[in-house]
């Protein structure tokens, strides 16, 4: 049954020439085989047996003789209705979209799977950048409990933002968004402000780790390691905002990126941020997206604003 359909679908294929109804329009609004060779920069020749195909295909004439003109038929004059939009038609599902989006008309729902630290700072930007150009656009923040690209890849979301892991697999596309660094955070009036804060007198405190798994390594490992020292956890939470909170009331120490900490200080009074005193890594936060939106000018058009904004807010 396939084979057959197959089959069927070549024949049309072989049966029916797009490109007619190119000439089919430059005939009809020319008037002369030699008007419509010119504006298809085709020979004259070339032009009368495409004439003669399209003769052939739609059993009409088309074009006939009146005196030393040519004018068309009936049919002609009703398929002049038609062929503009058909081969418009045609060219917009054979070529790129290259049409202009007009966000201002988009009605759309995003949903974007980012941890709660990076919604806390830039969903606010987001969506007083998408009000002013694209009111009917809602964003959909959903919870980031892993990187599996699973819902990516089952279009489940629309974007992924977050630090690329191994999960994340070769297909995806992955535009990066920002660089950050940790810094460490206490409470105003901690003892480990009274002196210089050296790795000792850091790893001398306990601390709060923002972790998805209570055995993951914190930034900060490697480096006091170097120095023969190791931090005590006393806590493990799930997001910076929870380590926060929980640093906000005791005097363990914690560790969070400087763009989110930048952000929300302001809001989380009583806390106090500083350098750390060993070197970790930088980190990238990158945005990542399934290759079946790549060309969709919706979602490119998103992703062009959450570059822009997460740059003028990192």
């Amino acid at each position: 049954m396939a084979t057959g359909v197959a089959r069927m679908v070549l024949w049309a294929m072989a049966e029916i020439d797009f490109n007619l109804l190119t000439a089919l329009e430059a005939l009809l609004a020319e008037g002369t085989v030699a008007g419509a060779a010119r504006r298809l920069h085709l020979s004259e020749s070339a032009m009368s047996r495409t004439l003669a195909r399209l003769r052939a295909a739609t059993g009409d004439p088309i074009l006939v003789r009146a005196g030393r003109d040519m004018v068309p038929t009936p049919r002609a004059e009703a398929l002049r209705r038609e062929v503009g939009a058909l081969t418009q038609a045609v060219r917009n599902v054979l070529q790129p979209d290259g049409a202009a989006l007009d966000p201002a008309g988009l009605d759309r729902v995003f949903a974007i799977r980012a941890n709660e630290s990076f919604a806390e700072t830039f969903a606010a930007p987001l969506v007083t950048a998408l009000a002013l150009s694209a009111p009917k656009v809602r964003l959909h923040f959903v919870p980031k409990p892993d990187k599996d690209a699973t819902p990516l890849r089952e279009g489940r979301i629309d974007l992924d933002i977050g630090v690329m892991g191994a999960e994340a697999g070769p297909e995806l596309r992955v535009q990066s968004l920002y660089r950050d660094r940790f810094l460490g955070v206490a409470r105003e009036g901690h003892p480990l402000f009274d002196a210089a804060i050296t790795p000792e007198r850091y790893a001398g405190f306990g601390h709060v780790m923002s972790a998805r798994r209570a055995n993951k390594e914190s930034p900060v490992d490697t480096g006091l390691a170097a120095l023969g020292l190791e931090q005590r956890i006393d806590a493990v939470v799930q997001s910076f905002p929870a380590a926060l909170a929980v640093v906000s009331r005791s005097d363990l120490l914690s560790l969070a990126p400087e763009t989110y900490l930048v952000s929300v200080m302001e809001f989380r009074r009583g806390l106090r941020s500083f350098p750390l005193p060993v070197e970790t890594k930088p980190i990238t936060v990158s945005l990542m997206w399934h290759p079946r939106v790549d060309a969709d000018p919706a979602h490119r058009w998103l992703r062009g604003v959450i570059l822009e904004t997460c740059g003028k807010h990192s």
